[in-house]
């Protein structure tokens, strides 16, 4: 089962790019993020003419989130079971094909230590605490999405140009690697050891074509998921086209 994950950055500009891309490789479940459509405005029909089930948990103009699959999705969860109605919609889980599938799009923060800050770390700490009460170790769990946090030194094109900055500053790396600690393993890691790859560059300043970019989104799986994985990559291809999002899909194949 090939699984990817994509911030499209508006699945309305990029529906199209989405169908295209996941027919042309194959993949099985794309999760995605900042979809940037209400619930009842999501395209269901032309997702489902493509022949694709879908869940999907949005807003307007901003977050996010969706899960695209060829297999049958059941068990979905929209956000916290603790939150509010009116919270960001920015979590959806649910159990495809045997593997229970969360999908994030993590908050960027803003500024360091402003409230959104402070709310992007409150934010990852309760991700841990779901996993603790909700998942096995056990079982065959995956963790994925736009993280807004590039974990280690690798992960940036420049550690001086981003030393303290936000998505690689200490306190939102430590938040991470506290969700990692659950049990996680880095499938792009696990699979590729030190390579350096990015996933994300800025539209401005000549990111892309200078390569300047950060590992954010990414792909981490339960141990008995990370036997199973064959593979992990980082599929620049998008990324490359007309309109394109900032970030280009991330992609793990497992034998299952």
């Amino acid at each position: 089962m090939k699984v990817a994950t994509w911030n499209v950055n508006s699945i309305r500009l990029r529906l199209e790019q989405v169908l295209a891309w996941t027919a042309a490789t194959g993949t099985d479940v794309v999760c995605l993020q900042e979809t940037k459509v209400v619930d009842e405005d999501f395209p269901v029909s032309e997702i489902a003419d493509a022949g694709y089930h879908t869940a999907f948990f949005g807003e307007k103009s901003y977050n996010g989130v969706a899960i695209i699959s060829k297999h049958e999705i059941s068990d979905v969860q929209k956000g916290f079971p603790e939150d509010a109605p009116e919270a960001p919609k920015r979590l959806i889980a649910a159990t495809i094909n045997g593997v229970r599938i969360v999908n994030t799009y993590i908050p960027n923060g803003t500024e360091l230590w402003t409230e959104k800050f402070t709310f992007k770390l409150d934010w990852l700490h309760r991700l841990r605490r779901m996993f603790d009460e909700d998942c096995s170790l056990d079982s065959n769990v995956l963790l994925c999405g736009d993280f807004n946090v590039a974990p280690d030194e690798l992960d940036v094109w420049s550690v001086p140009q981003w030393q303290g900055k936000l998505h690689f500053s200490k306190p939102e790396r430590a938040a991470m690697h506290h969700v990692k600690k659950w049990g996680f393993v880095d499938a792009f890691r696990h699979k590729n050891g030190d390579a350096q790859e990015f996933s994300w560059w800025n539209y401005r300043e000549g990111s892309w074509q200078r390569n300047q970019g950060l590992r954010i989104d990414h792909i981490w799986v339960s141990p008995p998921l990370a036997e199973k994985c064959t593979g992990c990559w980082i599929d620049k291809g998008p990324r490359g086209q007309e309109r394109p999002s900032d970030h280009t899909p991330v992609v793990a194949d497992f034998a299952i």
